[in-house]
């Protein structure tokens, strides 16, 4: 099997060696020092031999049976349609594992199916440590065929050391089908990730009007982890803030690129979103504040600073693996 991979990020990278173990890879990224980590990657490690450098867009894709894109976000995935339907084979499965928008997949999936490509949209869940463990979950859509032809690899992605394909604890290996209309998968996601996001800043508005009235940080998040309100952000991620990791895997930009497409798609269907819009604009100006810096929970740090009061407590630990969320 021939696969090639586009996009070469701190998730792109690790995706290729792992996928390198299975076939033989070709992989770009428009950014030369990208392609060059690759290169430097692969002598350290001694092989895989099976992996290489493709001459841009259409060397990745020119005789692909599988073709595996993993881009920063919808604006790149645009960018790169013309070339990929213009030299992957007929036959050929495209896997994207972008944090795309339904609407760009939809557009796409047409013309994909006229090039006879079959489209499988299947975003990640999990952050580079993940993605280096082969222990991504996914979230998938579009034809059933294609997905079943999609399985196999995205089960060498998220099987883990372990090699179990599921885990319900963890997460690691789950593949969920979300619907047969490409789009879907991606839909969850965004809608998964807004809950997220707009968790964050309700927690920390809650510590923030808790640690005023002298409440001890640490203390109040143990007890509001095990209330009403608990959450798996609440009491896996949060702590992250406590000890001001940010969590650098992911770019405040992208977080508001995320809520702006959900807020769009709000607008179109005419659904109410007035909560959400709060939570879109509290990462924008997050955004004006700290500008496209890697910390999904910038937020969370921007109503610190409005308060004047740092949740910090030195006694809270937390694992790097388990804070790489979206």
């Amino acid at each position: 099997m021939r696969i090639g991979v586009l996009g070469l990020g701190r998730m792109g990278l690790p995706v290729a060696r792992v996928l390198a173990g299975r076939a033989t890879v070709a992989a770009f990224d428009p950014r030369e020092e990208r392609c060059r980590a690759l290169v430097r990657a692969v002598e350290e490690a001694g092989g895989p031999a099976g992996l290489g450098i493709a001459d841009g867009v259409p060397g990745a894709c020119a005789g692909a049976d599988v073709l595996v894109t993993v881009l920063p976000g919808p604006g790149e995935f645009e960018a790169s349609i013309d070339a990929i339907i213009g030299a992957l084979p007929a036959g050929a499965l495209w896997i994207d594992l972008t944090s795309n928008d339904p609407r760009v997949l939809e557009a796409t999936e047409g013309r994909s199916r006229s090039a006879g490509v079959a489209l499988v949209s299947a975003p990640m869940t999990g952050g580079p440590a993940a993605a280096e463990a082969a222990a991504l979950a996914f979230t998938v859509s579009g034809d059933a065929d294609a997905i079943e032809r999609a399985r196999p690899l995205l089960e060498a992605l998220g099987a883990g050391d372990g090699g179990a394909e599921t885990d319900a604890t963890t997460g690691v290996g789950r593949i969920t089908v979300a619907g047969a209309r490409i789009g879907d998968a991606c839909t969850v996601k965004l809608l998964a990730n807004l809950l997220w996001f707009g968790q964050v800043a309700a927690v920390t508005e809650a510590m923030l009007l808790g640690t005023s009235l002298g409440l001890e940080p640490a203390r109040l998040h143990r007890m509001l982890a095990d209330g009403p309100g608990a959450s798996t952000m609440l009491s896996r991620d949060y702590p992250a803030v406590l000890r001001g990791d940010w969590m650098p895997a992911f770019g405040l930009d992208r977080v508001v690129e995320e809520l702006e497409t959900l807020t769009s798609l709000a607008a179109h269907t005419g659904v109410p979103f007035e909560l959400s819009e709060q939570v879109a604009r509290l990462h924008r100006q997050a955004l004006e504040r700290f500008g496209p810096a890697d910390g999904e929970l910038l937020a969370a740090r921007l109503l610190e600073e409005r308060a004047g009061t740092p949740l910090r407590d030195p006694r809270i630990e937390v694992n790097p693996a388990e804070t790489e969320t979206t």
